[in-house]
């Protein structure tokens, strides 16, 4: 291959970009067994009424309920006035008991009936029956407390820049995204052939054998033994006092608390919670920087953060009971004193507080209450008040909570006046790193590093530095994301995992294979989504077995839900990589077939089509992405790669300076502009390839800036940045390619085929590349 072929090879080689495997977030899927199997609640009464009457009456019993006449008639107000969204109007109306959601606009009115009532803590949403099955939250909501009616969908607006998403979208019908938290022993009875639900639950509500298991052999074994006037030796029953570790117990209650991502179809009460889920975390703007909850993410992502929960002792039921109430109601210090006895009887001195007044109470400073979508919210991070945070990163802090006539900068002071240690230091240091990854200001990254290989960091902001670390251009962070795939947090050895797919190398191979044999699902599946194609061909073996297993766990996972959009771009990712490429565009077109809005799928399947040279299908997509999304610079970026592609170089040149201007450290962009630039200038592409080389200093971007400094005749300048970059990254053939090129006489040419023997005699070549180097050896 001719030099100017290895660079038209080596430029197509810098457009492609990879994107990141984005997985579903949503709803859990409960425990699913023979339907034979489940007694019901009712079948629990007769043995533990008094157990039976205080979930009847909970949030979990009541979680969704049948709208009747007497609950409109207990629960709800009239509406005084039609809700006006967008160019409708919304009013609720009862007639003989049967509520209802009229809506009005200059087309006409359609009424809306309601089947049922969800939540009601706060806030009660209100579902009705639509086409093809699906059970649909309507427009209009109602305020517990205010007794208001109010728009639901805006009430949910978590960020300043966002719109209100329409009440008719995926992300509202209840099939898709509430079901699993809501009611009990679910089929969904997706068809995907006609995008159709048929959906079943044995319970409305979360009941006894959401949390116990299927109790009917429960039952048979107690009504025999009570015959007898015996006690079962085996209760036939999950879970009761005593026999789940304080683990488990949190692990069952977290599939319904959490901000996740299921990767199993079945969660069975005492199970790991990792091997069925993944947890999002903090790489999601949804949470300040510092984890305090922006939006609602359902606790456990916080209570992750917790010292309390990490030391391992405390679980959800040492405060809740089982039906979700707070046990300690009347005195919510006792939930406290256990481990912290001594601050409870002195509570004045560590609160700086009058005893009896809200702000000594525990909860006031350590779970403060925030508001979101009219519902509050207890932050069970369990910190400290943190007002340097508040003037930081704009996070709420419990002393402004309360102290609504001050700011953050008074609360600051008196912090630092009663405690002599900066405990909000910590607190800081993390959040800053994470919003400097947020903002890939990767000049940061050896703290960043040096954080993530702390054994005492959180493993929060652990797993949302690598997440993030995606981002990050520098080959340095690999050898700290490798041995983190061996944390001992499962959630941060996952991440690891996800993450090292950006890494094309032995090593990471080697990682990734070890970890599909790890013990937590989420961390096989993990590792066998990052190899999928990649040439893992050296595996034999106990090991190749293990890879096959972990691939097919990761295939059951991408299955599991085919009515949510990001299954098929899921799928779409996984085909692509194993180069079913038509299989991968049918992927894609599902995925925003369910989800028109949907970026990442869009973008992936331009990409595909411009792989493949379908150009002006790639042009299309790109376009329709760009115009949902404009200020998204990756689908900026990748239009004009396209643009260049199809020798549209102004406008591809254009876009680029766009991209890099916005964000400089996109070297990409960099390395591209000096590619298109190359064609009229090569002394101008110089410019952008030391830029690309400074941004992220690889054998790549080396090659780049020496073949431009060739181009503008700067010979001898390019020969000693091939040696040094030999140097550096020895296996990187190409650089020994150029340099051979630019060799004077036959002594530097024989110094050259020197380094290229001592290089072949190396096992880490290419068939194609010991080919290309063994002719310069025959040249």
């Amino acid at each position: 291959m001719d030099m100017e072929s290895k660079m038209l090879r080596h430029k197509k080689m810098l457009c492609r970009i990879a994107f990141a495997c984005i997985f579903l977030v949503g709803i859990p899927h409960l425990l699913l067994a023979d339907d034979s199997q489940f007694a019901g609640s009712k079948s629990c009464k007769d043995c533990h009424a008094r157990f039976y009457d205080l979930w009847a009456t909970s949030r979990h019993g009541t979680a969704l309920q049948p709208f009747t006449e007497s609950f409109a008639k207990n629960q709800l107000s009239p509406q005084s006035k039609a809700i006006s969204i967008g160019d409708a109007t919304f009013l609720y109306t009862n007639t003989n008991g049967a509520g209802a959601i009229e809506e009005k606009t200059s087309q006409g009115s359609v009424t809306y009936p309601i089947s049922y009532a969800l939540g009601g803590k706060y806030v009660y949403y209100f579902l009705t029956r639509m086409e093809r099955g699906r059970l649909q939250t309507l427009p209009i909501a109602y305020d517990v407390r205010t007794k208001e009616w109010f728009d639901m969908s805006a009430s949910g607006v978590r960020h300043l820049a966002d719109i209100p998403v329409s009440w008719q979208d995926q992300a509202y019908t209840f099939n898709t995204s509430c079901y699993g938290c809501h009611v009990s022993q679910t089929s969904i009875n997706y068809t995907e052939a006609t995008d159709s639900y048929d959906t079943e639950w044995k319970e409305a509500g979360i009941n006894c054998e959401t949390c116990h298991g299927p109790s009917a052999e429960h039952v048979r074994v107690c009504i025999e033994a009570a015959a007898k006037g015996t006690v079962p030796k085996d209760l036939k029953i999950l879970g009761g006092k005593g026999k789940f570790t304080v683990q488990q117990n949190t692990d069952s209650c977290a599939p319904c608390h959490a901000q996740m991502t299921p990767i199993s179809k079945n969660f069975v009460p005492g199970e790991s919670f990792y091997d069925h889920y993944d947890l999002t975390t903090l790489e999601d703007s949804d949470w300040y920087p510092d984890g305090r909850d922006l939006g609602e993410n359902y606790t456990q992502t916080t209570w992750s953060l917790s010292p309390c929960v990490t030391s391992g002792e405390l679980g959800c039921m040492h405060c809740h009971t089982s039906s979700g109430r707070f046990k300690q109601a009347e005195n919510p210090n006792k939930a406290c004193s256990p481990c912290h006895e001594e601050k409870i009887q002195n509570v004045a001195e560590h609160t700086m507080h009058k005893p009896d007044s809200a702000g000594s109470k525990c909860i006031s400073c350590h779970m403060v209450k925030t508001e979101f979508a009219r519902m509050y919210r207890s932050d069970h991070s369990m910190l400290p008040p943190t007002p340097a945070a508040t003037i930081e990163f704009g996070s709420p802090n419990a002393c402004n909570v309360c102290h609504t006539d001050k700011d953050a900068k008074w609360a600051d002071s008196y912090v630092r006046k009663w405690r002599s240690r900066d405990y909000q230091a910590p607190v800081l240091h993390r959040a800053s790193l994470i919003e400097a990854a947020r903002e890939n200001k990767w000049d940061r990254l050896p703290e960043m590093l040096t954080y993530i290989n702390d054994p005492s960091s959180n493993e929060i902001f652990v797993t949302s530095l690598i997440r993030l670390l995606r981002n990050c251009p520098h080959q340095e962070k690999w050898e700290t994301i490798a041995k983190a795939a061996s944390h001992t947090s499962p959630l941060v050895r996952g991440a690891a995992c996800t993450t090292l797919d950006d890494w094309h190398s032995h090593d990471a191979i080697s990682v990734l294979a070890a970890s599909t044999g790890d013990k937590v699902r989420l961390v096989r599946i993990r590792a066998a989504a990052s190899l999928a194609g990649k040439p893992y061909a050296v595996a034999e073996g106990v090991l190749k077995e293990q890879i096959s297993k972990a691939t097919g766990e990761y295939l059951a996972a991408l299955h599991a839900r085919p009515d949510v959009w990001t299954t098929h771009y899921n799928l779409g990712n996984y085909y692509r990589k194993t180069k079913q490429y038509q299989k991968a565009i049918q992927a894609y077109t599902k995925s925003n077939e369910l989800a028109p809005a949907a970026i990442a799928p869009m973008v992936n399947c331009a990409l595909l089509h411009g792989n493949l040279g379908n150009l002006d299908e790639a042009s299309t997509l790109l376009a329709n992405a760009y115009t949902l999304a404009p200020e998204n610079l990756t689908i900026l970026y990748n239009l004009g790669l396209l643009e260049a592609e199809k020798g549209q170089y102004d406008l591809a040149e254009k876009h680029l300076k766009v991209v890099l201007q916005q964000n400089p450290e996109f070297g990409k962009a960099a390395s591209n502009l000096a590619a298109i630039i190359s064609y009229r200038s090569p002394s101008d592409a110089i410019e952008f390839a030391q830029k690309a080389y400074d941004i992220d200093p690889n054998p790549a971007t080396t090659f780049s800036l020496a073949y431009y400094m060739k181009e503008a005749g700067e010979t001898q300048s390019a020969y000693n940045l091939l040696l040094s970059s030999i140097e550096k990254w020895p296996t990187y053939s190409d650089s020994y390619l150029l340099l051979y090129e630019l060799a004077e006489g036959t002594e530097q040419k024989q110094k050259v085929k020197m380094q290229i023997r001592k290089l072949l005699s190396t096992e880490e070549l290419s068939p194609e590349d010991k080919e290309r180097l063994t002719d310069v050896l025959n040249d």
